[in-house]
């Protein structure tokens, strides 16, 4: 399937900006916006929803730690996606599909509540997809990411997680496209700063506060 014709997980912008717009990461009232996407999230078709800002892209992106130790990734020269490359990136993540519900209808029936955590799903699902951990993980949201800064990002609404390993066994699976290592979190410092994209939001106003 083209990516283009994916069926991504969406909220109208108006419904998760009810209560007012922020740019960059907000830590309070997770809980809230939480269930306001299990309670209001559709999918719909990727290719249109790209450049649509009256709906959010929800993006689960998964921070990992181990050992005092953080990883971050760079796409490769080579990779597809012309807007983020040689940008450095914190999180794992990236959409929730229609499939993360499972088999059968992706609503409970008389609900427009997904009949699973569609979050978690898809969240993990794109943890095991896009890299190799052997260890065990202890799983927490810690912020919401809004960026309007540039359009890609503009589109999207981040569920940042931290993941902590109690091993530093981490290897991205796509070495063709990406390149992956641990990093103390002063050297993570000094290669998101200055950057763009989400990395150097999570590091200034979330991993530096550590």
């Amino acid at each position: 399937m083209n990516k283009d014709d994916e069926q991504i997980l969406v909220v109208k912008a108006d419904i998760i900006f009810a209560k007012g717009k922020w740019q960059g990461l907000r830590v309070d009232n997770l809980d809230y916006y939480v269930d306001l996407i299990k309670n209001n999230c559709e999918f719909k078709r990727r290719g249109d929803m790209e450049n649509d800002s009256s709906w959010q892209q929800i993006i689960p992106y998964i921070i990992f730690s181990a050992e005092g130790k953080f990883f971050l990734y760079n796409y490769l020269k080579q990779a597809g996606e012309q807007r983020l490359r040689n940008d450095y990136i914190i999180g794992v993540g990236g959409h929730i599909n229609e499939d993360d519900v499972g088999d059968g209808a992706a609503f409970a029936e008389g609900s427009g509540e997904p009949k699973k955590d569609v979050l978690e799903a898809g969240r993990d699902r794109e943890w095991d997809e896009e890299v190799s951990f052997n260890g065990n993980l202890d799983k927490k949201l810690v912020g919401i990411l809004n960026d309007d800064r540039r359009p890609v990002e503009a589109v999207h609404l981040g569920l940042v997680y931290l993941f902590k390993g109690d091993s530093p066994d981490i290897s991205v699976k796509e070495t063709d496209k990406m390149k992956g290592e641990m990093f103390t979190l002063k050297e993570l410092g000094e290669k998101v700063v200055g950057t763009e994209g989400w990395a150097p939001i999570i590091y200034e106003e979330y991993l530096s506060k550590l």
